[in-house]
C-alpha cells in the first residue's frame, strides 16, 4: 500500500464523526469570521464618522487590542494544553473567551448614543481578549478530534468552509444597508451584531455539545514562558510551518491592502471596489471541498506545495490586467476564490501531526500553544506584508488622494499587486516541498503514543 493512503488505518484515529457532526462543531468559527472582518475594516470608520470617536484614538485602542490578542494567544494555548477539569480541557476556555467575545460584539457592534471612547475601549479589549481565549483552544480542539492524518485535513477543510460563507455574509450586509437606508452607519452596525451575535449564542452551545473533549494523560512541564520559547524555537518542522504560512498570508495581505486601489484606479472599475472581494469569496466557498479532495490525494505537505504553487500562478497573470482587460481580473479572482485559503488549510491540519509527534519524542503535550504561534504567524504575515506595500506602492509614486496617477504609477501599483503575493506564494511552496512528516510517518506516532497512552492508562488502574 502507499504510504499516502496508510494514514486511514490509524490505530489511534479515533471516531470518524459525520460532516453534519463536524460541522456542528465548527460552528463557532462562523461568528468569529464574520466579525473580523467588519471590526477591522468598518467599526473603527463608522464610530469615527457617525458617534464622533476621534480616528487617532479609534486606531490606538484597536492597535492595543491586536497587541494583547497577539501576547494572549501563546498564553492561553499553554494554560489550556495543561488544564484538567471535569468537563475537559478546551471547553472551559472556549466558554469563557465566548462569553466575553459576545459582550465585546454586543459592546462594539451596538454602542449607545454619545458613545465614550472609555465604552469603546471596553469593547475592544473585551473583544480580542475573547477572541483569544476562544480561537486558540478551539483550534487545538478542532486538531485532537481525530488522530487520522486525512481526517484532520477533513476537518480542516471543514473549518475553512464555514470561514468563506462568514465572509460572505459579512460582505453581503454593507449592501444591504446601502439598499435599505444609504449612509446610515448604525444599520450596518446593527446588521453586523445581529450576524454575530445571532451566530456565537447558538454556536457555543453547538460546539461545546458536539464531540467530548477528550484529555488525554497527564502529562507534566514547565509552563515558564522559556520553557514554551523552547519547544516553539526547538522544533524545526514547527518553524518551517510557520514560515511558510507567514509568507502566505503574506502574499494574502498584499494583496487584501492593494485590491480597492488596483480596482479603482488602475483598472477605473471603482463601482466594483467592493465588490471584488465579494465575488472572490463567493467561489471561495467552493475551495475547501475541493482541496480536502486533493490533499487526501498527495497528502497535506504535497498538497499544499501545488495550492502554493497554482495561487502562485494565478498572481503572476495579475501582471496582464489592464482596464480594457477587466475580464482577465474577472477571471483571475474566480481562480483566486476557487483556491482560497488552500495552503492555510494543509497547513493547519500538519499542525497538530507536529503536536504528535513532539509529544512522542518530550513527553510534553503542546498543542494549544503550537496553534496559539500559528495564529500569530497568520496576524503578523499579513500586517507586514500590508506594511511593506503601502509605503513602496507609495514610493513608487502611487497616490490615491492625488487627482490623477502617472502610468507608472498604475503600472508599478499592478507590479507590486502581482509580484508581491506570487513570490510570497512561491516561497511558501518552496519550503514545504520536500516536508518529512508525511503519512506513513504520522501513523507510526500514532501508533507509538497510542501503546505508550495504553501503558500509562493501564498504571493507573488499582490492583485487585
Amino acid at each position: 500500500m502507499h504510504p499516502l493512503h496508510s494514514a486511514n488505518t490509524s490505530p489511534a484515529s479515533g471516531p470518524a464523526y459525520s460532516t453534519m457532526r463536524l460541522l456542528r462543531f465548527s460552528a463557532l468559527v462562523v461568528p468569529l469570521y464574520a466579525a473580523a472582518q467588519p471590526v477591522m475594516a468598518y467599526v473603527p470608520a463608522l464610530l469615527s464618522r457617525h458617534y464622533g470617536i476621534p480616528l487617532a484614538t479609534l486606531g490606538l485602542l484597536f492597535l492595543l487590542g491586536q497587541a494583547v490578542n497577539s501576547l494572549l494567544d501563546p498564553l492561553v494555548g499553554t494554560l489550556s494544553d495543561r488544564t484538567q477539569s471535569r468537563f475537559g480541557r478546551r471547553r472551559p476556555w472556549i466558554l469563557g473567551g465566548g462569553v466575553l467575545f459576545v459582550l465585546g460584539s454586543a459592546i462594539l457592534f451596538f454602542p449607545p448614543a454619545g458613545v465614550s471612547t472609555a465604552w469603546v475601549g471596553l469593547g475592544v479589549m473585551l473583544y480580542y481578549c475573547g477572541a483569544s481565549a476562544l480561537s486558540t483552544p478551539l483550534m487545538a480542539w478542532s486538531g485532537e478530534i481525530s488522530g487520522d492524518y486525512h481526517e484532520r485535513t477533513r476537518i480542516a477543510s471543514l473549518i475553512t468552509l464555514l470561514s468563506s460563507v462568514a465572509l460572505v455574509l459579512a460582505l453581503v450586509l454593507p449592501a444591504i444597508a446601502d439598499q435599505l437606508r444609504p449612509g446610515d452607519g448604525q444599520l450596518r452596525l446593527t446588521l453586523f451584531g445581529t450576524l454575530v451575535l445571532a451566530t456565537a449564542l447558538p454556536g457555543l452551545w453547538l460546539t461545546l455539545t458536539a464531540v467530548p473533549d477528550s484529555t488525554p494523560p497527564a502529562l507534566e512541564h514547565s509552563p515558564s514562558p522559556r520553557a514554551a520559547l523552547k519547544a516553539v524555537l526547538g522544533n524545526p518542522l514547527l518553524l518551517r510551518v510557520l514560515a511558510a504560512d507567514a509568507a502566505v498570508t503574506a502574499g494574502q495581505g498584499v494583496r487584501t491592502g492593494l485590491l480597492l486601489f488596483v480596482v479603482t484606479f488602475a483598472l477605473g472599475r471603482p463601482e466594483w471596489a467592493a465588490g471584488m472581494f465579494l465575488f472572490q469569496y463567493w467561489f471561495g466557498m467552493l475551495a475547501a471541498p475541493i482541496w480536502q479532495r486533493i490533499g487526501t490525494a498527495l497528502g497535506k505537505a504535497q498538497g499544499a506545495v501545488l495550492a502554493e504553487l497554482v495561487q502562485a500562478a494565478i498572481n503572476f497573470g495579475l501582471l496582464f490586467i489592464s482596464a480594457d482587460r477587466f475580464w482577465l481580473m474577472l477571471l483571475l479572482a474566480a481562480l483566486q476564490g476557487l483556491s482560497q485559503g488552500s495552503g492555510n488549510l494543509m497547513l493547519r491540519s500538519i499542525v497538530s501531526d507536529i503536536a504528535d509527534h513532539h509529544r512522542l519524542a518530550t513527553g510534553e503535550d503542546r498543542t494549544g500553544l503550537y496553534f496559539s504561534v500559528f495564529g500569530i504567524s497568520i496576524k503578523l504575515g499579513g500586517a507586514l506584508a500590508v506594511g511593506i506595500a503601502l509605503p513602496l506602492v507609495a514610493s513608487l509614486g502611487f497616490d490615491p488622494k492625488a487627482a490623477a496617477n502617472t502610468p507608472e504609477a498604475l503600472r508599478w501599483l499592478i507590479v507590486v499587486f502581482a509580484l508581491g503575493p506570487a513570490l510570497a506564494h512561491s516561497a511558501a511552496a518552496a519550503l514545504m516541498l520536500g516536508f518529512p512528516l508525511d503519512a506513513h510517518r504520522h501513523t507510526e506516532i500514532r501508533r507509538q503514543l497510542e501503546a505508550r497512552d495504553s501503558v500509562a492508562a493501564a498504571a493507573l488502574v488499582p490492583a485487585e
